[in-house]
């Protein structure tokens, strides 16, 4: 089954392999995913995000830039195998050809500087979809909010901080450009905003329900609901930590059973149309019973094995997707 991904952080592993004097690329590593990897899994198209962590850089928008730049010459480099996408059309070709694509997103918009302008950049470069935030506030919003340190130590919805004026024009310009919205990390107040702003559909790249594992990354009931409604997407995230509330000392292990859960409750709540895979690979770490991007066929099997038709596998594993992308790159 063509699988269609809305992120990975492998760009940005391959990024600091080489600032380590590591000799790492696309076509194949030990990455969870590299093209030998996603030729295996039948790939159709891979989001490949640029992360930038705010706090680990003072110059965010030049790592962003040197990440665009590592991108784009491991397309060249890999360009028998896998073509950049930035419109459907492109898309449809290669699917036509038989030929992997990828596809360039963003996430921390805090690379923007606050600057219209400096998203406007990005896209001519080829980004396509982006998220508002990371873990950290930013000039566009605010994330789920994090205490670091004392007995409240945790992670928690904040349902107060909504998207700053700035954040809703960057709303705005991205529906005009066609870029994606993408409300994976940010708080809870921040996605109410993107419902009440936007018009089109957008997505939760890699987010899943929070219904069955309470941490804030993942989506409430009500949010599933109206991301259905409005004919957007959600991604199933392969992290234990998003899968199951664990107990203290419990080990924690992603398995495809608990993928399928997420799927099954986010159908039941806003319909198969809001289920896709974001599988967040190279960015999560753990015991994954889904190890690396060859193994997505088991996906498909336990799918079957758990009553989902193959009309609904092919729409989690890339038509729900590509229908969104069909609207908004169009």
């Amino acid at each position: 089954m063509r699988v269609v991904d809305m992120h990975c952080d492998t760009i940005c592993e391959i990024y600091e392999g080489r600032k380590r004097g590591e000799e790492v690329g696309l076509r194949t590593s030990g990455l969870h995913l590299d093209l030998e990897k996603m030729k295996r899994g039948d790939y159709g198209l891979q989001n490949f995000a640029v992360y930038v962590h705010l706090r680990r850089t003072e110059e965010p928008f030049r790592q962003a830039m040197e990440m665009i730049d590592l991108f784009c010459r491991e397309m060249e480099a890999n360009k028998d195998l896998i073509s950049p996408v930035t419109s459907y059309k492109d898309i449809e070709n290669n699917w036509k050809q038989n030929r992997m694509s990828a596809m360039l997103t963003m996430e921390e918009g805090g690379v923007c500087l606050g600057d219209v302008r400096l998203l406007r950049n990005f896209y001519r470069l080829g980004v396509r979809m982006m998220t508002l935030t990371w873990n950290f506030p930013n000039e566009l919003g605010y994330s789920n909010r994090t205490v670091a340190e004392g007995p409240e130590k945790g992670c928690y919805p904040d349902t107060e901080h909504g998207l700053t004026e700035r954040g809703l024009e960057f709303l705005a310009e991205m529906e005009r450009l066609g870029m994606i919205i993408d409300i994976s990390h940010l708080n809870d107040a921040g996605i109410w905003d993107v419902f009440s702003h936007t018009r089109k559909p957008f997505v939760a790249s890699h987010s899943n329900a929070r219904a069955l594992a309470g941490h804030p990354r993942n989506l409430t009931d009500e949010m599933i609901r109206c991301l259905g409604e409005r004919g957007g997407v959600a991604g199933i995230n392969y992290y234990a930590g998003f899968l199951r509330d664990w107990k203290p000392g419990e080990e924690k292990v992603s398995r495809l059973s608990h993928m399928v859960s997420h799927m099954k409750h986010m159908k039941n709540t806003g319909g198969i149309g809001c289920v896709g895979l974001g599988s967040d690979f190279d960015g999560i770490v753990g015991t994954l019973e889904l190890r690396d991007a060859s193994c997505l066929p088991l996906l498909e099997e336990e799918m079957r094995r758990q009553g989902f038709l193959p009309s609904e596998i092919q729409a989690v594993f890339h038509g729900n997707v590509l229908r969104v992308y069909r609207e908004i790159l169009s």
